[in-house]
């Protein structure tokens, strides 16, 4: 069973190349696609660009920026027939008037490289030698090694920050400061987007972290890596005001290892004084590691970031 989820993540992760090619088709909004974004500090990828219905009508946008972005709009271009159905909720949170006008900027992963681009920097390199070395060593599936190379996630947060957010601001009708401005991902998708904000607090005022894969590996033996993403977490959380935090989970299959580990993370944001406008963590029992599962919640974490308040 757990190779059966390792292997899926992977297939979930990398996606296939002729998948890739084909532009979503959404059933609300638009869709606009760079197909190769270039960078200096990452390889090229795919980003499409999700504009409500009415826009530019509702100026300026706040932005979601999503990691995984080939897994959000079109269960007909992904692995396995999935989709976050980003466009239906955030078309019908935004209609109804449940949430403030935002785009997604859905950026695609780095397929074989998405571990070493969504494993946090730092607290990779807070571990011993040893350990590291280990986890390269690792594998994710029989032959498939975890990393395809060295962890370039700062890098990543880089292309993000000094490349793509600045191109996004210029080309569409947003608001460029930090409140208007989130992350959002699931598995390593969460940890990316956990530490972009911490990273970057001027930057992005707000992430949404789905099963957060805060095992970091597919081991939980004498595994370092949660304990060294609990002490980052503690050591660069800004006091309660500067940034906000959204964390979910399940149960089932993969994310069946994450309710110890989120409790601890919750631990942490409680010592730290957060309130619940500040920080939510939200159990989902009988919920799975799936597109499908995060698509059923997904009004939550988007309430949670540009939610307005009901009279």
């Amino acid at each position: 069973m757990l190779r059966w989820m390792v292997a899926a993540v992977f297939m979930a992760a990398t996606a296939v190349q002729g998948a890739e090619a084909l532009l979503p088709q959404v059933s609300s909004g638009t869709l606009e696609r760079v197909s190769s974004f270039s960078s200096v500090h990452v390889p090229a990828r795919t980003v499409d660009i999700w504009l409500p219905p009415g826009y530019p009508k509702a100026a300026p946008y706040a932005v979601l920026y999503m990691h995984d972005g080939q897994m959000l709009f079109d269960a007909n271009t992904t692995w396995n027939k999935q989709e976050w159905q980003v466009d239906e909720v955030a078309s019908a949170l935004q209609t109804q008037g449940k949430a403030r006008p935002f785009i997604v900027v859905a950026v695609h992963n780095g397929e074989q490289n998405r571990h070493a681009e969504y494993f946090p920097q730092q607290p990779f390199a807070a571990l011993t030698q040893a350990q590291q070395e280990l986890l390269y060593q690792a594998e994710r599936s029989p032959g498939i090694k975890l990393f395809s190379q060295p962890v370039y996630s700062d890098q990543y947060l880089k292309f993000l920050v000094t490349e793509l957010k600045p191109y996004i601001d210029k080309k569409y009708r947003v608001a460029t400061d930090a409140q208007s401005t989130a992350l959002m991902g699931s598995s390593m998708g969460g940890l990316i987007s956990m530490y972009g904000l911490l990273q970057y607090p001027d930057v992005f005022g707000a992430a949404a972290c789905l099963s957060t894969h805060w095992p970091g590996a597919f081991s939980q033996d004498h595994n370092p890596v949660p304990a060294q993403f609990q002490a980052y977490l503690s050591q660069k959380l800004p006091a309660p005001g500067k940034v906000r935090l959204y964390f979910d989970y399940g149960d089932q299959t993969l994310d069946a290892w994450y309710p110890p580990l989120q409790q601890k993370i919750d631990a942490i944001m409680q010592h730290k004084g957060y309130s619940e406008t500040q920080w939510q963590s939200r159990f989902f029992p009988g919920a799975a590691h799936t597109e499908s599962a995060w698509a059923a919640r997904l009004d939550q974490p988007l309430l949670f970031l540009f939610g307005r308040a009901t009279p």
